[in-house]
C-alpha cells in the first residue's frame, strides 16, 4: 500500500512534466505559425504561390532532415500498413494543409483566408461529437455552430457588403486546408511514428510536387531578402512549427495544448492588421465568433481530458 502511494506522486510529477513540455512545444508552434500569413503575404505580392511553396518545402525538408540526423530515438519496426498510414497522415497534414492554404492566400484577401484556415479546431470538435463521447456535446455543438456563423460573416463582410470578395477557389482551398489540419491534429497522436520520421518524407514529396508546379508556372529563383523569407517560411512556421506541434500532441493529446493553438488566429490577425490589412465591422464580428468558439472548444476538451 505504501509503495502504491509512493508511485502516485511520481506518476503525477511525470504527467506534470509532460504537460509543461507539451505547452512549451505548443507555444513555440503558435509563435512561428503567427508569422506565416504576414510573411507569406509579402512574398506573394511579387512571387507566384508555386515558388513560395517550393522554398517553404525546401526549408522544411532541411529542418526535418537535420532533426532526423540529430535524433537518437530508436523506433521499433513497423508493418507496411502502419508505415503507409504514417505517410498518409504526414502528406495530408503537411502538404495538403500548406498547399491549399497558400492557394487560398493567393486567391482571396489573406486576412480572410487565414481566419478560414484556422477553423480546423471547429472541425476537430465536429469529429469529437461524432466519434467520441464528449462530456458536453451540446456545448461543443453550439460552439461549432457559432464558429461557422463567424466564418459566414467573414466571407460576406471581408471587404464590402457582398459575398465572396475573392476567387471561389480560394474559399474552397481555405476550407480544405482547415480539413487537412483537423485530420492531422486528430491522427498525429494516434500513430507511433516519431514526428521527424512522419514529416520528413512528406516534406520531400512537397519539394518534388512544388518543383513540378514551378516548372509549369515558370521558375525565377528569388534572391536576397525574398530568398531568406521563403526559406524562413519553411524552416520556421512549416518546419519547426509542425515539429513542435506534433511533439506537443504526442505528449498530451489535444486537451490543454489545443487551447494554446487557438491563439494563432488572434496573433496572426493582429500582425496582418498592423501591416495594413483591414476587416469591416461585419467581418470583425465574424472573426470574434470564430476565435471565441475555438477557445470554447479548446477549454471544454481540456476540462474533459483533465476529468478523465
Amino acid at each position: 500500500m505504501v509503495e502504491q502511494q509512493n508511485r502516485i506522486p511520481c506518476r503525477l510529477f511525470r504527467q506534470g512534466s509532460g504537460s509543461i513540455s507539451a505547452l512549451v512545444f505548443a507555444a513555440g508552434a503558435v509563435a512561428l505559425w503567427s508569422t506565416n500569413a504576414l510573411v507569406g503575404k509579402s512574398l506573394l505580392a511579387s512571387h507566384p504561390a508555386s515558388q513560395v511553396q517550393f522554398l517553404q518545402f525546401a526549408g522544411a525538408a532541411l529542418v526535418f532532415a537535420a532533426i532526423r540526423l540529430m535524433s537518437r530515438e530508436r523506433v521499433a519496426p513497423v508493418t507496411a500498413g502502419a508505415a503507409l498510414i504514417s505517410v498518409a497522415v504526414g502528406f495530408i497534414g503537411l502538404v495538403g494543409t500548406m498547399v491549399l492554404q497558400y492557394i487560398a492566400f493567393a486567391s482571396m484577401p489573406v486576412i480572410e483566408a487565414n481566419l478560414m484556415a484556422y477553423t480546423w479546431p471547429l472541425m476537430v470538435a465536429v469529429a469529437v461529437i461524432a466519434l467520441e463521447n464528449p462530456r458536453h456535446p451540446a456545448l461543443l455543438g453550439l460552439a461549432t455552430v457559432v464558429g461557422f456563423i463567424g466564418v459566414a460573416l467573414v466571407i460576406s463582410g471581408g471587404r464590402s457588403q457582398s459575398w465572396f470578395q475573392g476567387d471561389l477557389v480560394g474559399y474552397l482551398a481555405a476550407f480544405g486546408s482547415a480539413l487537412c489540419m483537423a485530420f492531422y491534429s486528430i491522427m498525429v497522436g494516434r500513430v507511433a511514428t516519431p514526428a521527424d520520421r512522419l514529416l520528413l518524407p512528406s516534406s520531400l514529396i512537397g519539394v518534388a510536387l512544388t518543383f513540378l508546379w514551378c516548372a509549369r508556372d515558370g521558375f525565377t529563383w528569388p534572391v536576397g531578402a525574398d530568398l531568406a523569407l521563403g526559406l524562413y517560411l519553411g524552416a520556421g512556421p512549416m518546419g519547426l512549427g509542425y515539429y513542435f506541434w506534433s511533439r506537443a500532441l504526442k505528449l498530451e493529446g489535444s486537451g490543454r495544448v489545443a487551447v494554446v493553438a487557438y491563439l494563432t488566429p488572434i496573433a496572426s490577425t493582429l500582425l496582418l492588421t498592423l501591416s495594413g490589412e483591414r476587416l469591416t465591422v461585419t467581418a470583425i464580428v465574424g472573426a470574434i465568433l470564430v476565435i471565441g468558439s475555438c477557445v470554447a472548444v479548446g477549454v471544454e476538451r481540456s476540462e474533459a481530458e483533465n476529468h478523465v
